[in-house]
């Protein structure tokens, strides 16, 4: 009997009752028909309808998991979509020839479920879950009794056939499609504790590229089918692209599961190191010094071998703040790193993590705690450098390079990534008062003379470049920011914009402008940052109350 006939007749597995039907999604699991569950065989032993999708060769993956618990008097549905990767001539393209089949297919099951019929649209894995049901869902369940019957997903089953662990203690488990743009893959690959890349098959050379460019290529395990007939699990540097078919995924997963049991249990304590206010910005201010932690044998898990490979150090800036001002790339190193090195303030911006080491010094030892990270590396060790703001202003990138030039640490390879300033994060919570051409200043005395910086804000200010100012006073230093502001009187107008920008993205964070004649040096400290205007800057008070603070691109002519 046909599905016309079935319904002509009223055809099903019991007396068609008043009212509306029931609408049932149901998920049948990866593959393997014995991981359906009871709940799911229970629905669709009592559905008068079974809806399935399908690609236009008719053959449903979802059917074939059911096919047991299918009577002969079940009417079937088959959804089949009019189209899957190829081109369409629609005139709403893709999209529309999709959107049309969704609303014709519910219309289909919509007819049943007005005729008192009990309708089931069964789907592989869970059906809220890259499931085909969804769109069904989105289009009747606000008109119709619905149940949703979660089933195992392709990531669970994955996840056993490989048995490994998804995520532990606090590991974030991040889901992406292959069909993401290779860049955002990259992105997200590098920033998540772990993950599972969905929809494979021709997306698969682009989510190889993305697992090498984020570093996560050596951690990924490739699974095809899993549960199902012609299941397939390898590492995913060996699978060849031709091979990969649409029903596979790609697992990275987690990293404290090959940890040994004792550094799986907790964080690894932080070395000696008495914390310190944190200076504004990129700068590590001074503050009384205590060296790093010095390497030692009970520091490695595994010392390597005079001839084996060397590690690698990773300066990472994490913006003038918390996790918010982290690049995906720097939250990706920090994961990634068996030791943290750094100044106190900045390694406790980095969240704890099982397995990893951390070596905190305070602000004035620079030198040392290169050479440690150095030296760790060459055992074989992934170190993060961790620096405030951007570890290429005023911060740890050139101390380790400069150490990284010497004997014996040229071998050892080194990267800096890029994190958020503290010129451009206090600048972006004024306006933009470095919209045009601007300069950057450390008034500290620290290591240069202060015949030098007079000089550089005389040649700045004459030059007519608005200017970023760090270090401008600490408790050591009192006298600069006075200084400074007669210095730049020279060549400014009283009323110049001046924004002290304090503990920028800190719970104490503040942003004011006042006039360069105004600026009082007593309400500037070491977690404050100065921007000065330039002649053509403007302060303008709006009418909610804020005021902003902008240069103009353009600059007037000669």
């Amino acid at each position: 009997m046909s599905v016309s006939e079935q319904q002509a007749t009223g055809a099903s597995s019991a007396a068609t009752p008043a009212g509306p039907g029931r609408l049932y999604g149901v998920g049948l699991g990866p593959g393997d028909p014995s991981l359906m569950t009871v709940r799911a065989v229970q629905v669709i032993a009592r559905a008068d309808v079974i809806a399935y999708h399908s690609a236009r060769h008719g053959r449903s993956i979802a059917r074939s998991i059911a096919a047991e618990h299918l009577r002969p008097d079940h009417i079937e549905e088959a959804l089949v979509y009019p189209v899957t990767t190829e081109s369409t001539d629609h005139p709403g393209g893709y999209r529309g020839a999709l959107d049309e089949f969704y609303e014709s297919a519910a219309a289909r099951l919509a007819a049943h479920l007005d005729a008192g019929r009990t309708v089931a649209v069964i789907s592989e894995g869970d059906p809220l879950f890259y499931g085909s049901y969804q769109h069904m869902h989105k289009r009747l369940a606000h008109r119709y009794p619905t149940e949703v019957v979660p089933g195992v997903t392709s990531i669970s089953a994955a996840a056993a056939r490989l048995g490994k662990p998804l995520a532990e203690a606090d590991e974030v488990l991040t889901i992406l499609p292959g069909t993401l743009p290779e860049e955002e893959l990259t992105a997200r690959l590098a920033s998540t504790d772990t993950a599972v890349v969905m929809k494979l098959g021709r997306t698969f050379p682009t989510v190889r590229r993305a697992m090498e460019r984020s570093g996560r290529l050596p951690e990924a395990h490739y699974v095809e089918r899993a549960t199902m007939s012609g299941e397939r699990t390898r590492k995913l540097a060996d699978i060849d692209a031709e091979t990969v078919p649409y029903f596979s995924v790609s697992v990275v997963p987690s990293r404290i599961a090959d940890l040994p049991p004792a550094e799986a249990s907790s964080g690894a304590g932080a070395a000696a190191g008495a914390s310190a206010t944190p200076a504004a910005g990129d700068a590590d201010d001074e503050t009384t010094s205590a060296p790093p932690t010095a390497p030692t044998a009970s520091d490695d898990t595994a010392p390597a071998s005079p001839a084996a490979l060397p590690g690698e150090v990773v300066v990472v800036g994490t913006g003038p703040a918390g996790p918010l001002w982290l690049t995906p790339e720097s939250r990706g190193a920090l994961a990634a790193a068996e030791d943290l090195v750094g100044y106190t303030t900045y390694l406790d911006r980095v969240p704890l993590r099982p397995g990893q080491r951390r070596h905190a010094s305070d602000n004035k030892v620079e030198s040392e705690r290169a050479e440690l990270a150095l030296d760790l590396a060459r055992r074989g060790r992934r170190v993060a450098v961790v620096s405030g703001g951007d570890p290429g202003v005023f911060a740890m990138a050139t101390a380790v390079l400069e150490v990284a030039a010497q004997d014996p640490y040229r071998a050892i390879p080194v990267r800096v990534l890029p994190g958020v300033t503290a010129a451009n994060a206090a600048a972006a919570r004024a306006g933009a008062p470095l919209g045009h051409d601007y300069a950057v200043i450390s008034l500290s005395d620290r290591l240069k003379p202060w015949e030098v910086i007079a000089e550089r804000l005389h040649a700045a200010a004459s030059a007519d470049l608005a200017l970023a100012l760090y270090n401008p006073g600490s408790r050591s230093r009192t006298w600069q920011v006075g200084k400074a502001r007669e210095l730049l009187l020279e060549h400014r107008v009283p009323d110049t914009p001046v924004i002290l920008a304090r503990d920028i993205g800190g719970p104490e964070e503040s942003v004011r402008t006042v006039h360069l004649a105004d600026l009082d040096p007593t309400q500037v400290d070491m977690r404050t940052l100065l921007i000065v205007g330039s002649s053509q800057t403007q302060a303008v008070r709006r009418d909610d109350g804020t005021e902003i603070v902008w240069t103009p691109r353009r600059y007037p002519e000669a």
